[in-house]
């Protein structure tokens, strides 16, 4: 039986015939087999071939030529060349056999191409669905611009002012790429990164390293390559790049759904819902330089080539394309963020998974591999030999899952310790009283979803959509899986009648990746900015997808109505009526945030930097929060203690103490502290010291007590307590011994500058 489809499948693609979306259903229970008609209609008279015959009305005699090729032509229409089914004799004699031979060579089509018409209705498809993924990637970031705009009246503000709206670890990046631009050369610029002693003090670092600076240095170069320099700002050349790499992402999602569907109206309802659902499926309207937003759209890219690269039915040239494609972004999306090869670890074991079911070709899933290990080792020699992508779990993963393939076995991998100690953390398996370690738990980004975040999704129509889709492939995926286990082979071609979308590799694929980055979304809310723009992809595509529906009929055995038809009709009805109820709720909120004018309002911030401009030693240092020293170093370039990274060691510890302005330790402590770091002054935050946060024990300053002993965090801990008050409030009562420390020089409502005494006589 497995010879016999064998021949059939191979005449069916010499042939060009096509499946159920193509010939409808009635064409498709023919199968016409080269060998002298072997198949479902052919000489053995099987199944389908008695089945067949009776539907249409014909009668066939063995004896002389079928007339079967002339009806088929005319339900095939131009979907295929006439085609001629024989009955098969034995031959008893060298005469038969060499009629036989003759007949079968006759037997064999001529392949001819596809009627004038249909290539014209496949161009005009596949170029509305082009013009309409473009035309989305662009509207959206013209529309992320405008917005950006009208939020922070941008364009009236100065040039302080528009930099501290980048806050945090955005205003470290956008710093550096200020100071290429300053830079006499591209060369000298870069060298200046790599050797940086002017940022931290007493640390010279290698800030393209440690930050993932190649957007920053890829933007410089562009920016004066292009003569940009004369008709634009660099801040709009900044952030137009970011805008428009936004606009390749939604592209890129558009093509995904698109791919997967077979219907360009997936991608357009997938860039609706992601556009309505942006507070969950992007940061980008507030923190613009974020490694994410750089990195993300090339993994969207990444990701729609794996996709093609995956399905069956695709050609050598598309199939070299989606490999290049791959190839380019997956390295492309290493060098963007820091982060990236955990995305990637994760894609690892869905292929893996994809791999060991046996539903796609093994060799397909090899070369993927050998993608991750050049882009692994290029990436770690480009970003001066950084250990991290060396002892990354996606490298061990990889290397293990392809020395398995030769020797079959496993080999052992070690996670990064930071990581490691976060998730045991986390998830409860060890306790820990570093503040470091607490403070990054307490971010609001690292904790569970809310309730809120369930209940927008909801009232989109996402959350329902994708739940749906994604039981029913992960159900026909299980019956894939089963089939496998019994030993049935699967077919290489699935039809629009049989119902098993779980046989399609990139299905397969996607559902595995969306269970797995959902699963950490579920844990921590940050992930969801990944998680969530897969979501809207795979919605779309379930909604949009005939197959889909027709599995589900499969199921139901679904007999009032024909189910091949109700598919096609409710693969239309249900993403247009989604689109109507969408635009009508949604789309007037999209054009009254365009038209309110928002102001970005700040003035003590603005002080502050004015200040440190004017009064402030070039050679002073600064020491504070690392989120407030980052705005210092992109609005007034002065030398700090910390920055808000942590990937670093020395700066987590550098941050910790620091930090410690706000515990409840001596002046003489705190003064040792600062000098230890060579800080000139001190920069205390109202808003940390009399912080009035709604989850207690997430307070810097809680947190600091936890650490230090002054609070009692669990049943069991000793309790020390401190007979000096919490330094942030003593210091500002100006008697000693603080004022023999300090010497406030400025203050607004939000600020509190202090001089470090350089001449010190300690006593208390």
């Amino acid at each position: 039986m497995a010879e016999e489809e064998g021949d059939c499948r191979g005449v069916q693609r010499a042939n060009g015939c096509q499946w159920s979306r193509e010939g409808g259903a009635g064409a498709l229970e023919v199968w016409v087999g080269a060998a002298g008609g072997r198949g479902r209609g052919g000489g053995r008279a099987g199944r389908a071939g008695r089945s067949a015959a009776p539907r249409r009305g014909l009668r066939r005699n063995s004896g002389e030529r079928s007339k079967w090729p002339e009806v088929l032509s005319a339900e095939l229409g131009s979907k295929g060349p006439p085609v001629e089914l024989r009955q098969r004799k034995k031959p008893k004699s060298s005469e038969n056999k060499e009629s036989a031979k003759e007949e079968k060579i006759s037997d064999i089509p001529i392949p001819e191409r596809a009627p004038k018409h249909v290539l014209f209705q496949r161009f005009a498809k596949i170029f509305i669905g082009c013009l309409a993924a473009v035309t989305s990637g662009m509207m959206y970031a013209l529309y992320l611009s405008a917005y950006h705009e009208r939020k922070f009246w941008f364009s009236n503000r100065q040039e302080l002012e528009r930099e501290i709206t980048f806050q945090g670890d955005s205003a470290i990046y956008y710093s550096y790429y200020k100071d290429m631009l300053k830079a006499p050369s591209f060369e000298r610029g870069v060298y200046e990164l790599t050797h940086n002693n002017k940022t931290v003090s007493l640390k010279t670092i290698n800030a393209v390293q440690q930050m993932s600076l190649y957007p920053e240095l890829i933007a410089s170069i562009l920016y004066q390559a292009t003569g940009s320099n004369e008709i634009i700002e660099p801040v709009y050349f900044y952030i137009g790049i970011v805008f428009g790499l936004q606009g390749i992402y939604v592209t890129a999602l558009f093509v995904t759904s698109w791919l997967m569907s077979g219907t360009w109206l997936a991608g357009m309802l997938t860039v609706a819902w992601f556009v309505i659902n942006r507070v969950d499926t992007t940061r980008i309207e507030y923190s613009i330089p974020l490694r994410e937003n750089w990195a993300l759209p090339y993994f969207a890219c990444q990701i729609a080539a794996l996709t093609g690269y995956l399905k069956s039915n695709l050609n050598t040239y598309g199939e070299r394309f989606c490999y290049l494609l791959m190839s380019a972004s997956t390295y492309t999306f290493m060098m963007m963020w820091e982060y990236s090869h955990y995305l990637l670890f994760l894609q690892a074991i869905s292929l893996f998974l994809l791999d060991t079911f046996s539903v796609e070709q093994s060799d397909k899933v090899y070369e993927v591999y050998k993608i991750y290990i050049f882009s692994l080792f290029l990436g770690y020699l480009l970003q001066f030999e950084n250990p991290a992508l060396l002892v990354s779990p996606l490298l061990s993963l990889v290397a293990a899952l392809m020395l398995a393939k030769c020797l079959q076995m496993f080999v052992p991998h070690k996670e990064n310790g930071h990581m490691l100690k976060f998730l045991e953390v986390k998830f409860g398996l060890n306790m820990t009283k570093n503040f470091t370690m607490n403070w990054l738990l307490c971010q609001e980004s690292l904790q569970a979803p809310s309730q809120d975040f369930f209940l927008r999704l909801t009232q989109s129509s996402l959350l329902p959509f994708y739940i749906l889709v994604l039981i029913i492939c992960f159900l026909s995926m299980l019956q894939v899986i089963f089939r496998r286990i019994n030993g049935k082979s699967l077919k290489e071609t699935v039809t629009l009648e049989d119902g098993r979308i779980g046989e399609r590799p990139e299905i397969i694929y996607h559902v595995i990746h969306t269970i797995l980055l959902g699963s950490l979304a579920m844990v921590i809310e940050g992930l969801k900015y990944i998680w969530i723009p897969y979501v809207c992809m795979l919605a779309a595509f379930g909604v949009c997808s005939p197959e889909l529906w027709m599995t589900l009929f499969k199921w139901l055995r679904l007999r009032t109505v024909h189910p091949i038809l109700l598919a096609l009709i409710l693969s239309m009805a249900v993403p247009t009526i989604i689109g109507l109820s969408l635009w009508k709720e949604f789309f007037p909120r999209l054009m009254t945030e365009l038209m309110e004018l928002q102001e970005f309002y700040d003035p003590d911030t603005v002080e502050l930097m004015t200040w440190i401009k004017r009064q402030a030693p070039v050679a002073a240092v600064f020491a504070g929060s690392p989120q407030l020293m980052g705005a210092i170093k992109l609005c007034t370039g002065w030398m700090v203690t910390s920055l808000p990274l942590y990937n670093d060691d020395d700066l987590l510890k550098r941050n910790e103490n620091i930090y410690q302005i706000y515990s409840k330790r001596s002046a003489e402590d705190i003064y040792k502290i600062l000098t230890s770091y060579k800080a000139n002054y001190l920069i205390v935050e109202d808003a940390i010291c009399n912080e009035v946060g709604p989850m207690r024990g997430c307070r810097v300053k809680d947190l600091l007590d936890i650490a230090n002993g002054h609070m009692v965090c669990e049943e069991g801990d000793k309790l020390t307590y401190s007979k000096y008050g919490r330094f942030c409030h003593e210091v500002k009562i100006n008697y000693s011994p603080y004022v023999n420390y300090f010497t406030r020089v400025y203050w607004n409502r939000s600020y509190f500058v202090y001089k470090i005494n350089t001449v010190i006589s300690f006593q208390s």
